[in-house]
């Protein structure tokens, strides 16, 4: 069972997204709607993976989240987004998610990722240990 972060702003696909990671046998430690909140609980709940949107409120989209939190923490990312074009999968691929999924995405593409996310684990940068 996977310890997992979800960071979505549109409350139905959130909702949706629980109520699936659930029905798979994980548990969803948070969720939080911003790039900010993401980091802060990212650090604070040490999950096993990040489900992480995109596009986010405030400053700081799901990428620059996902960036900052695999710098510091190493803790894999999974993208969910309606966004499928080039320069957001360049953008996204150079924070190395274990998957990039488009919305409206199988159950068993998500398992997929989340199975790929905890057989990879935790990256942790050079001089940085999770805590």
């Amino acid at each position: 069972m996977a310890k997992i972060l979800l960071v979505e702003d549109e409350n139905v696909i959130n909702m949706v997204t629980q109520d699936r990671v659930e029905g798979m046998g994980h548990a969803v430690c948070g969720a939080v709607t911003t790039g900010q909140e993401a980091i802060e609980q990212a650090e604070a709940m040490q999950p096993d993976i990040i489900i992480m949107d995109i596009t986010l409120r405030g400053k700081m989209d799901g990428i620059e989240a996902a960036r900052q939190i695999k710098e510091k923490l190493g803790i894999p990312v999974i993208y969910l987004t309606a966004y499928d074009d080039d320069e957001t999968r360049q953008r996204a691929a150079a924070t190395e998610p274990v998957a990039y999924l488009v919305k409206i995405f199988e159950d068993v593409e998500l398992q997929s990722a989340i199975d790929r996310a905890l057989l990879q684990g935790r990256q942790p940068r050079p001089g940085n240990q999770p805590t």
